[in-house]
């Protein structure tokens, strides 16, 4: 296939191309700015933008298959970058322009905890993604929503173990909890999310289908930073709980600024990340790698 990827520069994306490319599929990947040197050389660049309709008019020519990526974790609303703008009307922007060049086959990256009352902006806007997908006609369709994924980033992408290290870990002499910290997370390996995506594209019985993507054991925040610190080399610390009733009101103020946390990622975090992940792995054959210290060892590569 030729296949067509948005956000092929983050953190999954650079993981979803390189097992394209090994799948034997040709890749054309849509670029703010070309050459973008994050891509491999075999990879055809496409500049454009999902925000601008018009950028989208012949990137989609000859093309097979769409796999859609962009999304964003942090509003800047001042520069028109929202929630609902990069995941929703992103999504149909590029749906659009796929229907229009005849393109069949459409994989979206969604989020696990997507759905129409999510307690936060970003959840909602997923679910709003989504039924664009749904709705669009496509012949095959498969949608993910994946819990947090971890694995080794590539070419300065950072990932949510990484950011944790560098922004909590390390530099604190203590490690703030929210709430008991006992929400349980369910992080799944990049390596089998590329997986699942690339294999998708050729599974018929993945149509029409909403698939959580998880690793194999769900674990509560608590041990997630002690298993993070071990993977890292970093000797364990106190964790100091901080009640939700008061942490709330600070985050709603500093969140962004002096707090490497928003409200909606607070809430989220405080909500859990959990699901069930063992259709999609007998589906596509995933290793559902574990989340422990071994699996963790790149973190010590970090600054």
């Amino acid at each position: 296939m030729l296949v067509f990827i948005t956000g092929g520069t983050g953190f999954v994306g650079q993981h979803i191309v390189d097992h394209l490319l090994k799948a034997g599929h040709s890749v054309r990947c849509l670029v703010r700015n070309a050459p973008d040197r994050r891509l491999p050389d075999t990879v055809e660049q496409m500049q454009g933008d999902v925000l601008e309709p018009a950028s989208l008019t012949n990137a989609l020519e000859g093309v097979d298959a769409v796999i859609h990526l962009v999304g964003i974790i942090e509003e800047k609303p001042n520069r028109g970058i929202t929630f609902d703008a990069l995941h929703h009307t992103a999504t149909a922007n590029v749906v659009k322009a796929a229907r229009r060049a005849g393109v069949d086959t459409w994989i979206q990256m969604s989020a696990n905890g997507a759905r129409e009352n999510g307690v936060s902006a970003y959840q909602t806007s997923k679910w709003k993604a989504e039924q664009v997908v749904k709705s669009a006609g496509f012949d095959h369709w498969t949608i993910f929503r994946p819990s947090l994924v971890f694995g080794k980033p590539g070419n300065e992408v950072p990932e949510f173990a990484s950011q944790l290290v560098n922004d909590l870990i390390k530099p604190f002499p203590v490690w703030p909890i929210f709430g008991d910290g006992l929400f349980a997370m369910q992080p799944i390996h990049v390596q089998d999310v590329a997986r699942a995506f690339v294999v998708a594209l050729g599974t018929p019985a993945a149509h029409g289908k909403v698939m959580c993507l998880s690793g194999p054991e769900a674990i509560p925040f608590r041990d997630i930073l002690g298993r993070i610190a071990s993977g890292a080399g970093v000797r364990h610390k106190p964790m100091i709980p901080q009640p939700l009733w008061l942490m709330r009101p600070v985050v709603s103020i500093l969140g962004g600024i002096l707090l490497p946390i928003s409200s909606d990622q607070l809430e989220m975090l405080v909500e859990g990340n959990t699901c069930d992940g063992r259709p999609a792995a007998d589906l596509f054959g995933l290793k559902m790698t574990p989340f422990n210290a071994e699996e963790l060892s790149y973190l010590k590569e970090q600054d």
